[in-house]
């Protein structure tokens, strides 16, 4: 590295504020969205087939709630390869989703980064990012908080930066320890603000969904059991672009201080919101899904692993019809998910 680790942290929390809009559009594609429904094990029929994505009210085939976290990466590189310096390595801490319009086939949406916050816990810098999503009307659809753990090579195996650039694929660069921007650069850069946010979600007709007069507070929802191996890793990896080796490479795990290859994060939240979304009805009736992770599931070579979703009714709005519904996830008798929570409508 060449900053000192308290630099790091004050050249960090400069950021906040700084921001820019992704330099292209991105355009939701039909096979994309099949693609993605499968690699999560979301088998919803309106995820494939326009047939029954009209009879939803749907225009074309609908995006798993977690989707837009692909686009999101892909507008969050610039940031975390050329911005954001003085880190080995980065650990997803929370993800909060927030969904105005459901995201269909034919979407052009362009994005919108912002380093909203940072802040030092037990010495550690917690680094939150927001995505905003708007359509070519200018109205946003959907807006995406991810907070990060920034880890420097003073927790890691100092052989990990190197085992990363071995396996690492072609066209992504590590974590960059190099000086980032200037005070002047830093000045310059203001983050465009879209503030007409759509109001479908919240007032669309619902299709299949759950009654809000057929459920309490307490209500338990199905279980769902969800195996994962190693090539679901590697496949999602593939198509949601995520290429940290610590999902598919024993060696690089293990120097993370890892004790074998983990499931993405990302991945285990897809699940539980397609755990919830298929107790719904209809993915367009989620309002927003909150999870912070509290721990990884370990994917071993020899066997699959088992996640199991578990949910209940925490609270109801008979003002809104809408549900707020605790999400469990646990992996080898290890809680996943520390408290993750979807705000759903009920018809």
């Amino acid at each position: 590295m060449t900053q000192a680790t308290t630099d790091v942290a004050a050249y960090t929390r400069s950021l906040v504020g700084y921001g820019y809009r992704a330099d292209d559009y991105y355009e939701v594609g039909r096979e994309k969205i099949r693609e993605y429904a499968r690699a999560v094990q979301d088998y919803g029929p309106v995820h494939r087939w326009e047939e029954v994505a009209a009879e939803y009210g749907y225009p074309a085939v609908v995006a798993p709630p977690t989707f837009l976290s692909i686009p999101a990466m892909l507008a969050n590189r610039r940031l975390f390869e050329r911005v954001i310096t003085g880190y080995d390595v980065y650990v997803q801490t929370d993800q909060v989703f927030e969904f105005y319009r459901p995201v269909v086939s034919g979407d052009r949406l362009v994005s919108d980064v912002e380093v909203t916050a940072v802040r030092t816990v037990a010495g550690k810098d917690l680094i939150t990012v927001t995505n905003t999503f708007a359509d070519e009307s200018g109205a946003v659809v959907h807006i995406m908080h991810t907070t990060a753990l920034g880890v420097t090579g003073a927790d890691l195996d100092s052989g990990i930066g190197n085992a990363i650039e071995r396996v690492i694929m072609h066209g992504i660069q590590a974590p960059s320890a190099a000086a980032g921007l200037s005070e002047a650069e830093l000045l310059a850069a203001a983050p465009p603000r879209n503030r007409n946010r759509s109001d479908v979600v919240r007032n669309r007709a619902l299709h299949n969904v759950i009654r809000f007069d057929d459920v309490a507070v307490g209500d338990v929802l199905p279980g769902r059991t969800v195996r994962l191996t190693r090539g679901d890793l590697v496949n999602y990896a593939g198509v949601a672009g995520d290429a940290n080796p610590i999902h598919w490479h024993e060696g690089v795990a293990a120097l993370a201080g890892l004790p074998d290859v983990i499931a993405h994060g990302m991945l285990t939240m897809a699940l539980g919101a397609g755990s919830v979304t298929e107790w719904l009805g209809d993915p367009g009736a989620l309002v927003r899904y909150a999870v912070r992770l509290s721990n990884y599931a370990v994917v071993e070579a020899a066997s699959p692993s088992a996640v199991e979703f578990g949910g209940r009714i925490k609270s109801l709005d008979p003002h809104t019809r809408t549900a707020v519904v605790v999400i469990g996830a646990k992996s080898a008798g290890r809680k996943i998910f520390g408290l993750a929570t979807a705000e759903v409508r009920l018809a």
